[in-house]
């Protein structure tokens, strides 16, 4: 999986279970038994409040480090790599080409960007995480 598609699944499914139970076979419903209305569809990422679960993924890990500005420390919240390799992958991937790799500059773009494409994909991400 990519760099990028590693963050999003890891936000935008944190409270899913890894993998979800199957439900036991049932038999077909016979003419004379009511059938039930069909379940309600799971929360679309649109419903993704990306600051709230960011936050309190911080909060359960004891800080969180500065992740609302730093890439290094939002990857690392993540439990992601954020060696400077695994940052210019992620710049590659993201179209990021800002300084050279590892600088301030580019860092500064990569979390620009990883904010940008979380929205892209229908997360809520706030002006003031994407400023």
């Amino acid at each position: 999986m990519s760099i990028f598609g590693n963050i999003l699944n890891k936000i935008f499914h944190r409270n899913q279970p890894a993998q979800a139970p199957r439900p036991a076979p049932q038999a077909a419903p016979t003419p004379t038994t009511p059938t039930t209305a069909a379940a309600p569809a799971p929360a679309t990422s649109a419903s993704v409040d990306v600051e709230a679960v960011l936050t309190e993924l911080a909060t359960q890990k004891g800080g969180g480090g500065n992740w609302r500005t730093s890439i290094v420390d939002l990857l690392k919240l993540l439990d992601l790599d954020s060696s400077l390799q695994a940052r210019a992958a992620l710049g590659q991937e993201l179209g990021v080409h800002a300084g050279a790799d590892g600088s301030a500059e580019q860092n500064i773009a990569l979390q620009k960007a990883v904010w940008a494409k979380l929205a892209e994909n229908g997360g809520h991400v706030p002006a003031t995480l994407r400023d």
